[in-house]
């Protein structure tokens, strides 16, 4: 029994619970699944499209999502304090590279180590300097290596360009007294329109298949900012329309999912226009639509809130080990045999990624994050 215990206390998080909103963290843990679920079909043999019904992309759950929470913090922040200057925005960006750099180099560390020894069967060269300052695709496409840090880089670069574009926006339009709000809208309007225009400009540049239209346009980073951006849209709308943002969840919900569920069925041409500009960002918008949804769910079952808190909590280690550190270790080094050594190994998969996610949270990034409290003291 003893050691049952140290075995549990191990693996145990103790989050606050009355500080989280539960229907945000269940959001972030479907996210997740549907992301691990979708690189476990790597084992092939095992039919692990399981449930055999078409998921939502937990990508674009995770971009508005994101968009949605920091944007509540950004527009508090931006609200709270007399100037927007360096100070405010340096005080932002070191808190968030507390949350995402420590494990980001981590793994990219392992990443390497793996690649380099042939653990995993990936081309090494493809490894350059990019990799550290999240240049890898910035306005290009990158094949191969680390293939999971195309979406992190979006992030990275949308949480440094947003507060400086709002910074210059405040600082220009103060002394013509527009008040914080529409300079808020303003800023989140420029960044749904660049990434817009530049993928128009895009799509009568280029003839891909589905492949190349995956890696030339929906994983680089100048021209997916959008779906960021709608997330902030949501946080601007929940700050300053409450009583819609409440009162429109359901109606919203529901329109969500069938946004969602009609781009993930409708036939979309690679090479079509309308699908190199629009697929991705309608997809954002039926995401987009669930938010005020998740965001009024307070309240579950006592054994579900502490499930999905726990991998709402460990997903973005999650999200950094499932793939190549996981999956493709399994697949290169144990391929699988047939359907029974298939599900067998896929069921290793979910353990593992379960397993050193929690610890690589619990050990490493928490602590990590924490820093950030007596940084500011």
């Amino acid at each position: 029994m003893a050691v049952i215990n140290k075995i549990i206390n191990l693996f145990s998080l103790n989050p606050n619970y009355q500080n989280r909103v539960f229907g945000l963290d269940l959001m972030r843990a479907l996210a997740i699944i549907f992301v691990v679920n979708s690189h476990g079909s790597m084992l092939e043999k095992a039919n692990t499209d399981f449930p055999w019904i078409r998921l939502l992309n937990g990508v674009e759950l995770f971009f508005v999502l994101s968009g949605f929470l920091i944007g509540g913090i950004l527009l508090k922040t931006f609200e709270n304090n007399k100037s927007f200057g360096i100070k405010t925005i340096g005080n932002f960006w070191i808190r968030r590279w507390f949350r995402t750099l420590p494990n980001y180099y981590l793994v990219l560390v392992l990443n390497i180590i793996v690649v380099y020894f042939g653990i995993i069967k990936e081309d090494f060269s493809q490894f350059n300097w990019k990799f550290f300052l999240f240049l890898h695709n910035f306005s290009g496409p990158f094949v191969g290596f680390f293939w999971e840090s195309w979406s992190l880089s979006i992030e990275e670069w949308f949480y440094l360009l947003f507060p400086i574009i709002l910074g210059i926006f405040y600082y220009v339009l103060k002394s013509f007294k527009i008040n914080k709000k529409h300079i808020f809208l303003g800023a989140i309007i420029i960044f749904l329109l660049i990434s817009f225009l530049l993928r128009f400009y895009k799509a009568s540049k280029i003839d891909v298949d589905k492949f190349w239209l995956d890696v030339k346009i929906f994983k680089v980073v100048i021209y997916r900012l959008d779906s960021i951006a709608l997330g902030l849209f949501a946080a601007f709308i929940k700050y300053w329309y409450p009583k819609f943002w409440y009162k429109s969840r359901n109606i919203s919900f529901i329109l969500g999912l069938f946004i969602c569920y009609n781009i993930l069925y409708i036939t979309w041409l690679p090479n079509a226009f309308a699908t190199k500009v629009f697929q991705m960002f309608i997809q954002s918008i039926g995401c987009f639509l669930l938010l005020s949804k998740f965001d009024s769910i307070k309240k579950a079952p006592k054994i579900i809130v502490k499930i999905f808190t726990h991998i709402s909590l460990i997903s973005y280690s999650m999200y950094l080990l499932n793939l190549a550190l996981v999956a493709e270790v399994i697949n290169t080094n144990f391929p699988p045999r047939g359907p029974h050594t298939a599900w067998a190994l896929y069921v290793i998969y979910w353990t593992s990624v379960l397993v050193f996610s929690t610890l690589l949270y619990k050990y490493y990034e928490k602590p990590i994050m924490d820093l950030r409290d007596k940084w500011k003291k």
